[in-house]
Formats: C-alpha cells, structure tokens, sequence
C-alpha cells in the first residue's frame, strides 16, 4: 500500500524545531518583563542553601594552659586538675604549646561539608510522600476490593469513605487531622502530615484500581474457575497482574499529585521542601530565586517518577497480555 505524502506540520523534526522556538519567545518574554521589574536578582546567595562548610572545633573543657604531646593529643593543665584531650582524626590543632585557654575555647579543628536546608527539606518531602503512598496504596487495594465486594456492608462503608475524602479538600482535611485526630491520639505532625496525604489519595487509588479490576472481561473470571482456580488465585495470577497494566498511567499521575500536594504540609509546621523556602525568602528577599529553585526541585522528583512510568509501561507492553 503507498504511503500517504506527510505535510510539512505533520515532519517531527520540523515539529520539534517549532515547539523549541515557542519556548525560546516564550523565554525571551518573560526575560524582557523581569528585566523591567527593576528586581535585583542574586542567584550567589541560594548555592550555601544546598550545602555549606562549617567548622567543627574540639573545645576546651576548662581554663588552663595547652601543652603539646603530639598531633593526636595535647595536654591541658589547669589551676585545678590537668586533663589529656585526644584529637580525633581529621581535626588540625589550632592552639599551640603554651597558649592560655578558656573553657569553650577551640583546640583544634576542620572544615566539615553540611547539607543546607533545601537538601534537608528535599529530604523531608522524600520521606512523606513515601510513607503517604505506601499508605494510600495499602488503603487503595483495601478500599477497591471492598467496592467490587459480594457484601453490601463492604460496599458501603467503602462508598462513604470515598465520597467524603474525594468530596472535601485536602488542605481542610490536613487541618482536621492535625487539629483534631493528631491531638486525641498524640501523633507528631509528620506522622501527622503523611497519614493525611496518605487517607486522602488512597480514596483515588481505590477508584482507579477499581475501575481497571471492573474493565477486564468476564469471561477471563470463568475461565480461571473452569481451572479450578479460587478467588484470590484468579485476582493473584489472572486479574490484578491486568489491572495494574491498565492503572498504570494514572497510578503514576497520582504519585505525581501526591508529592505535589506535600507541599500543603508546611501549614503545620513541617520543615519540607515549601516550608526552607519560605524561610529562605524571609531571610534573603530573594522570592524569584528561591522559588524557581524550590519549583524546580519538585519538578525533578516528578520528572523521575514519570519516567519510571514510562519504562514500567514499556515494560509491562514488551510482556504481553492486555
């Protein structure tokens, strides 16, 4: 069969060329509308937010007079008692033999790297969103097999749930638990923090596990029976294996919204990823710069998990099946 003659808009080199130049006016615009907003930008001020080097000193623990041993170790005579002090490895004596010190006073140092406070709330956000999808996806499974259950009670406890959650938003939601539930049960705010995020989009994921469960054929449930399967074999081997290939896309875009949606976090306090840059702002009165590095922090978690979407998809493509 010939081949039809492709249009000039239908080249996907030439569509590439054309979707980079919309993005470079695009740039250019907002570049032209920065520059006349008389804003002084200092992108020198935000690298020590990622880390920085700090000095780390071995104090002396008394007044007295510094007598040297040797590199690893020094001897301190004060009026009172005298005390040997070892130097750790690494350290570099500061004081020398004879110097008079003062309780507190630094004997030896070296210069440490620290990770700064983006990374340390990079590292929060991290750890929330990955408590909250455990349990959103502990709490999905549960839900979506309570939905297709054969006993109504199930259904409609699991009905309630779902409706109350996907029908309120998650910031009121967060205020509750926090307020309320986390004050009855004692809970710290970021246990807090993730079993909001995690209550709240394990509603989603039971929807959508739900719907994938419901879309493969029936005939595929008389078929493992005819096998002499039982129930959870058939959902084991035969179903579920289908419904997460058909889930997939959209179990990805939920992950995507629930880091996100961490962000939301920082309204009770929790020092993740939003929270640094707020401090930063209120400290350095730099907002652009602060927030287009904190924005693109975000966007680097979820441009991985998109990505590892996408190979799970090709993965799970390349197998076979539905």
């Amino acid at each position: 069969m010939a081949k039809t003659k492709q249009s000039l808009l239908q080249n996907k080199t030439f569509g590439h060329i054309v979707a980079a130049l919309f993005y470079v006016v695009i740039g250019y615009f907002l570049y032209i509308a920065a520059s006349n907003m008389n804003y002084i930008w200092k992108w020198t001020s935000v690298p020590k937010y990622f880390a920085y080097e700090k000095t780390e000193a071995v104090e002396s623990p008394l007044d007295g007079t510094i007598e040297i041993i040797s590199s690893k170790k020094v001897l301190l005579k004060g009026n009172e008692e005298t005390k040997e002090i070892e130097i750790p490895d690494g350290y570099k004596l500061v004081a020398q033999d004879g110097d008079e010190v003062y309780e507190y006073d630094p004997i030896a140092t070296k210069n440490v790297w620290k990770m700064g406070p983006l990374l340390n709330g990079l590292m929060v956000t991290l750890k929330i969103s990955g408590l909250s999808a455990i349990l959103a996806f502990a709490i999905g499974i549960l839900l979506a097999f309570m939905r297709i259950s054969s006993f109504q009670f199930l259904k409609d406890i699991a009905t309630v749930y779902i409706t109350v959650i996907r029908g309120t938003p998650l910031l009121v939601q967060i205020f509750i638990f926090y307020f309320i539930v986390a004050t009855i049960f004692d809970l710290e705010r970021f246990l807090a923090g993730a079993l909001s995020l995690g209550i709240f989009f394990g509603a989603y994921i039971a929807e959508v596990l739900r719907g994938a469960i419901q879309s493969i054929d029936k005939g595929q449930y008389e078929a493992a029976k005819s096998l002499g399967m039982n129930y959870f074999q058939t959902m084991t081997y035969i179903i579920m294996p289908q419904a997460l290939k058909r889930a997939l896309p959209t179990l990805v875009g939920e992950m995507i919204a629930l880091v996100k949606d961490s962000s939301l976090v920082s309204v009770i306090s929790i020092t993740d990823l939003t929270k640094v840059g707020r401090e930063i702002v209120a400290n350095t009165f730099s907002p652009f710069e602060t927030w287009i590095i904190v924005a693109g922090m975000y966007f680097s978690i979820t441009a991985l998990l998109a990505y590892i979407g996408k190979r799970l998809e090709k993965r799970m493509s390349s197998s076979g099946g539905m």
